[in-house]
């Protein structure tokens, strides 16, 4: 009997099992690469497996299809923490991808010889470059007020959120301007009192006034110039959605400045006044989940991470995807196969 020492050695590895980084994994087995993805789901889904209970296919924001799997139909009233999953795990079996989960990977360092050196809770992998596709939902934005930690109430992240029957009867505060939160600010609204805030004002448009093409511009020129990237709706503004007209209609789209204290019992106002509210729905984001690649010192003073497309400018090594222009699904999918072109071009020349 031998036991291995050292790492498990592959030409490239997958941080990730979503959108991005399955389709990272179809171009880089159809391009004959040596190759493992890393997820730390317990399943085949990526965040689809965290949904909350009542979102369904006919609410989300978009399913673009896999590359090479066009989806099935799928029924507007199933939940999207279901239909999704399922959906990616059909694409796992029909393209036989060698990925490992569940594996949290926890740090990215330097090799030997240009290596890189991939730990985690199961183990070291050495390999000649990575592509993140973490995504962000492990990294939520959580607000600090003064006070906050006095409240006797019920505080709680969209990342916990599950529907809106936990907070039936009571007064509700939905803090946050995303497409997250006008969705469970709708929803809550149909079995609580609710309360909106956010920092700026919300902009609404007409479904056709998005200029996608403008949008993703932005979002590159932040990128490029190295410039931490902004939430998706600082990029977007919100639209007129159904659920954003039913949450109208119900009058509960009457935003709010924010708040400027917490108290045991409510929140006090930007004028002063104190509101009553028994819960706290801190629906404020999230942000790309890249604390495991703190070792490579990729930030530079402005905490933002210079890019060139897919790749990290000062490492033609590492390649984020589902980062920055790439955070939608169908962004994701093109990235996946830039990232793996552009690694046999620059890196991987003589696999």
């Amino acid at each position: 009997m031998t036991t291995r020492v050292g790492p498990i050695v592959h030409t490239v590895v997958v941080i990730g099992g979503g959108q991005a980084g399955l389709s990272a994994a179809y171009h880089l087995k159809r391009r004959g690469v040596d190759f493992v993805v890393l997820d730390a789901a317990p399943a085949p889904g990526g965040a689809w497996l965290n949904r909350w209970e009542s979102l369904r296919i006919a609410t989300v924001n978009g399913i673009f299809d896999l590359p090479g799997f066009p989806k099935p139909p799928l029924d507007p009233a199933e939940a999207s923490r279901v239909a999704v999953p399922r959906y990616f795990a059909d694409f796992e079996k029909a393209s036989d991808l060698p990925i490992l989960r569940p594996v949290r990977v926890t740090a990215v360092r330097p090799g030997p010889e240009e290596t890189l050196i991939v730990e985690s809770d199961r183990g070291q992998w050495s390999t000649r470059a990575i592509i993140n596709a973490t995504g962000t939902w492990t990294n939520p934005v959580r607000p600090h007020y003064p006070g906050q930690e006095t409240f006797a109430g019920i505080q709680l992240h969209t990342q916990e959120y599950v529907s809106a029957g936990a907070l039936a009867g009571l007064r509700v505060a939905v803090v946050g301007g995303g497409i997250s939160a006008v969705q469970q600010l709708e929803e809550i609204s149909q079995v609580a009192k609710t309360f909106w805030y956010t920092r700026r004002e919300p902009v609404f448009k007409d479904l056709g006034e998005f200029d996608g093409s403008g949008i993703i511009a932005k979002v590159v020129a932040d990128v490029e110039a190295g410039n931490p990237t902004g939430s998706v709706v600082s990029y977007t503004d919100l639209a007129w959605t159904p659920y954003a007209l039913a949450a109208k209609e119900r009058g509960a789209l009457e935003r709010r400045p924010m708040f400027t204290a917490i108290e045991p019992h409510g929140v006090r106002e930007a004028d002063g006044t104190f509101t009553a509210v028994d819960a706290i729905l801190w629906a404020t984001g999230f942000k790309a989940d890249l604390r495991h690649l703190d070792p490579l010192h990729l930030r530079n003073e402005r905490g933002g991470i210079q890019m060139i497309g897919t790749q990290v400018a000062a490492d033609p090594r590492i390649h984020l995807i589902g980062f920055g222009p790439s955070q939608s699904t169908v962004g994701a999918n093109r990235a996946g196969r830039e990232a793996v072109n552009t690694l046999l071009r620059k890196v991987l020349t003589h696999v």
